[in-house]
Parts: C-alpha cells; structure tokens; sequence
C-alpha cells in the first residue's frame, strides 16, 4: 500500500488553497491541502507498524513551530506547477531529514522546498496567465503547526490519514 507524510495547515488557509485548486489542480479532488514532508512510499502491514512508531519518536522530538506562507512562486520550467512558498525553518527542515532517515529509507526525489501546492499539470500557456494572476495577490500568512500525518491511498486513488502525530508530545 502506498503512504505518504504530510501537514495539513489549518482549515482557513486550506479553504483558501482550495478556491484555485478546485479549478487548477486535477487532484483537488483526492487529497486536502497539504505540505509533503515525504512522498509516497510502499509499505507492508507489518512494515507500517514500524514505521508509524518510528514517526512517534520523530515527532517527541520536535517543538511546534510557525509556518510561514510568503508568496505564490513556481517550479516552472521544471514542471508548470504554482504553490505557496512556506518559509523553510529549522524545525521543518529537521523534521523533512528525519523523515528520510536510515530507518524510513529513500532519499527525496527533489530537494526540500517547503510548499503547499495550488496548480498543476497546467498548458504552458495556462501555467503563464495564471501564475501571472496570482503573483499580484498578497498570500502572506502565519500559523502554528502542531501535528503531522501519515497518510495512506485508497483503491480510488484518494488519500485518508492512518494516523496523527503530535509533536513534542509523549
């Protein structure tokens, strides 16, 4: 089964998010608002077992912290994809490197860049007028993170957590 580790920031800025996803972003539909701190991977029953208590000792070592939204940027012309710029701090960055760790295996695809996405699989020309757009507005935004989730695939293609992980909690 496929599972991935994510935040998901709070309902305004997820509500926020989704007001251009909803028409930009074909997987609107199959997973909330979200920023990825590991990508999808393959796991076992047994394995996750492992893994989601491995994520308990990771998240007892992390404070909460502040996620700081800055800006619409883009991964373009890697691929045509508009997100949030989160500002990388040390919590986050820590958090992303224990998670591709000895134990949880896999080193990232990309380098680490914070952010929450708002499109993607768009046309060049698409990826041009809307990215264009939404660099005008003002996303700025400040709130505190207190949790991660693992989340596992559904046979649709959808994402539900399998389980909460507070940090800095015993």
């Amino acid at each position: 089964m496929k599972y991935g580790v994510v935040i998901f920031p709070s309902k305004k800025l997820q509500d926020l998010v989704n007001s251009y996803r909803k028409r930009y972003d074909p997987h609107y539909a199959l997973i909330t608002p979200h920023l990825t701190l590991k990508g999808a991977f393959e796991a076992d029953d047994e394995r996750i077992k492992d893994i989601a208590s491995e994520l308990s000792n990771i998240a007892k070592k992390h404070q909460s912290f502040d996620l700081n939204v800055l800006k619409v940027s883009s991964f373009s012309p890697v691929n045509n994809v508009i997100y949030l710029k989160v500002d990388e701090n040390e919590t986050l960055t820590a958090l992303h490197e224990d998670l591709h760790n000895d134990f949880l295996g896999e080193k990232p695809e990309y380098q680490f860049v914070p952010h929450i996405t708002l499109a993607q699989k768009l046309s060049n020309d698409e990826h041009s007028d809307v990215y264009g757009q939404l660099r005008m507005l003002d996303f700025t935004y400040k709130e505190t993170i207190d949790r991660f989730h693992l989340l596992y695939q559904l046979e649709n293609g959808s994402w539900t957590v399998y389980e909460t992980f507070r940090l800095g909690k015993e």
